[in-house]
């Protein structure tokens, strides 16, 4: 069975402003979702995924990760945009760290550059293949040599489109491109997207604490105009969020070792940084290591009237859904009663004390050397 790490984050109680370019007006809002009967704020998985990877290229690891961050330009850098390393039929170079974790999806699948690099080279060897392995060798190498006439066919054909894109002769690019995508089932070429699915799974942050409409009004500085005045939403709240990953699913299984360093050291998410700071690093963690697929423990804290509450995991925890012994606890929620009355052993005051001791296991069960940064 597989080895599966989840875990359950809460952050420090702080006052949250914009974390999106959304308005409404010239109000600054923020993410909301109906939850459990009442208006919530939110942030996207999308931008805690964002954060865990400016953590790494800001913490050492520049150099293992694909997609950087570059302030100056407001704009990604890659090291590979083409994904060598999943190419499904020739792989080539080094994987990494984020692609490993995060996932990818390339969506430049179909136009001219992905049919040469991937689709016309994945057809090409299958076609060689059959050569190699079948009886009838002379009926496959006549298949070989029609596809490769269609290749010159269709090289020849996507030039002329180039051409008539270029005179802006509609009727003639509609010929063009008619006959390319002809060629193309002639030469049994199938648009290939480049895709990998992301081990780390991260949920949506939720506020604990409904959303009252809190606003703050302000003033550009400088010469005032009407545009001059604006809004912001803000909610003074803690967030909850979880995730979950099978490290025997990495190109590299020490690479969740780096995933929760990461998020045992995320600072800000998202975000009008310019306007506020919110420290999204956990005040409270709870981590299971188990062979059980189901998480079972995402939102499982509870903020009644500003007291956290570890109610629904002991319930849990009580019902025998989950193993005590799979359980690993750090930060504020160690003093909670539930958890003492559960006989959670792995019981830590600190957060980074207790991801520690989930790495130590996690290499222990796995057999892992700390080999998160090899490509």
């Amino acid at each position: 069975m597989s080895l599966h790490v989840f875990g359950n984050i809460l952050t420090g109680y702080g006052c949250a402003a914009n974390n999106r370019g959304e308005t409404e007006g010239n109000i600054t809002t923020l993410q909301k979702l109906l939850w459990k009967g009442q208006v919530h704020t939110v942030v996207s998985a999308e931008a805690i995924r964002w954060a865990l990877r400016y953590y790494w290229q800001t913490s050492g690891l520049d150099s293992q990760i694909n997609r950087s961050w570059d302030d100056i330009k407001n704009d990604h850098s890659f090291k590979d945009q083409n994904y060598q390393a999943w190419h499904p039929t020739n792989p080539t170079g080094k994987s990494f760290l984020d692609d490993d974790l995060l996932g990818f999806m390339d969506a430049s699948a179909g136009n001219e550059e992905s049919e040469m690099m991937f689709e016309i080279p994945r057809r090409r060897t299958e076609l060689q293949l059959q050569v190699e392995n079948a009886k009838n060798k002379e009926k496959s190498q006549q298949a070989l040599t029609k596809f490769e006439k269609a290749i010159t066919s269709l090289v020849e054909a996507r030039g002329k489109l180039g051409d008539a894109i270029q005179e802006g002769d509609e009727i003639k690019i509609k010929k063009l491109e008619d006959n390319i995508e002809k060629i193309r089932k002639q030469a049994g070429l199938k648009s290939l997207a480049i895709v990998r699915r992301g081990v780390l799974e991260v949920s949506r942050a939720i506020s604990t604490t409904p959303y009252a409409g809190d606003i703050s009004f302000n003033a550009r500085s400088g010469v005032k105009s009407r545009t001059s005045l604006y809004g912001t939403e803000m909610h003074a709240t803690r967030y909850q969020y979880g995730f979950c990953m099978t490290p025997e699913r990495l190109k590299i299984k020490a690479r969740c070792l780096a995933a929760l360093d990461a998020i045992s050291s995320l600072g800000e998410v998202a975000g009008n940084h310019s306007r506020f700071l919110f420290d999204f690093s956990p005040e409270s963690i709870i981590l299971r290591i188990s062979n059980d697929p189901a998480p079972r423990i995402l939102y499982c804290l509870a903020d009644n009237n500003g007291k956290i509450n570890a109610e629904e995991l002991a319930r849990k925890v009580k019902a025998g859904d989950i193993d005590k012994d799979e359980l690993i606890v750090g930060g504020a929620i160690a003093e909670l009663p539930e958890i003492k009355d559960m006989g959670v052993q792995a019981v830590f005051g600190g957060i980074k004390e207790a991801v520690k001791k989930a790495q130590e296991i996690i290499k222990e069960k796995l057999g892992l050397k700390d080999e998160s940064n090899q490509g």
